[in-house]
């Protein structure tokens, strides 16, 4: 797909894990988290209200990999600065490489990116900034394979963001999604994130996707915590309330073991008007 690239690696680390054969059953940590974009004019939640508690949200639950959505360049260059124990990828949705971002950070102890690339929710998935359907924005997904340097296997992360507004749009990009996944990830484990501005169970994006290719964490996870609702508006969550729009789903020789609507909240104060997923699975 568009703007594929391979990412240098270290060969002396590929020459000495290449001596061990055998694979171990290893835990990864996971986490899908929409952090509002920063040039909202969102008042006491503005991101400079809230930049530090999105960093300290990630430091108490230390998630191997993050995709993030929503994310503008100088958010991203903020989470790099404050988080020196992750990298990250990922470019603007618009047609000059500009604009909100899916990125993907990961930690460098842990996984090491092989490869990398994106493509747009369209009909035109290699154009970049092409809009699809009825969606109102342009709409893409970033996705790169890592090498995990404890089991020594190869997996690929898929993150994404679906159109607020248009229903055939957040379809076909499940449609999509998952032709493209088969296409680059072929054989491997897979692990996707997104806010798929649809509701985790109910909705046809989230069959088609659950239908065709993965497994969502939440629906098979044997401990879940928090509420089956992910956007809170910065607001607590509402009792009773279901939207669970923010998924974490994975495919291929993994086993799930955890997943939770984190409510992380300081003085009162959310990190986004989101609030973020964190799941484990064990890859084997």
């Amino acid at each position: 797909m568009f703007l594929t690239r391979k990412i240098p690696f270290i060969i002396g680390v590929l020459i000495l894990t290449s001596a061990h054969s055998a694979m171990s059953e290893t835990e990864i940590s996971v986490m899908t988290f929409n952090i509002r974009y920063g040039t909202a004019d969102d008042g006491d939640n503005a991101w400079e209200h809230r930049k530090d508690i999105v960093v300290n949200t990630i430091k108490e639950y230390q998630p191997d990999i993050i995709g993030t959505q929503e994310t503008l360049d100088f958010q991203a260059a903020y989470l790099n600065e404050q988080l020196p124990e992750y990298a990250s990828f990922g470019m603007g949705r618009k047609f000059n490489g500009t604009g909100e971002r899916v990125d993907i950070f990961y930690k460098t102890e842990k996984v090491a990116p092989i490869e990398s690339g994106h493509f747009w929710l369209s009909e035109t998935p290699d154009v970049p900034g092409s809009r699809g359907w009825d969606a109102a924005l342009p709409r893409m997904t970033s996705w790169g394979k890592f090498w995990h340097m404890e089991s020594k296997a190869y997996f690929y992360v898929f993150n994404t963001h679906y159109d607020h507004r248009g229903e055939v749009a957040r379809q076909n990009s499940s449609v999509l999604l998952t032709k493209s996944i088969k296409k680059i990830a072929k054989k491997y484990p897979v692990i996707l994130l997104g806010d798929f501005n649809a509701g985790g169970e109910i909705s046809q994006p989230w069959k088609t996707l659950n239908k065709k290719l993965l497994t969502d964490l939440w629906t098979t996870a044997p401990k879940i915590v928090g509420p089956p609702l992910t956007f809170g508006g910065f607001n607590d969550p509402v009792p009773g309330k279901t939207n669970r729009i923010d998924w974490i789903l994975f495919r291929g020789e993994m086993e799930p073991i955890y997943c939770e609507t984190v409510l992380y909240k300081e003085d009162g104060r959310y990190p986004s008007d989101h609030y973020p997923v964190f799941g484990r699975l064990i890859l084997k």
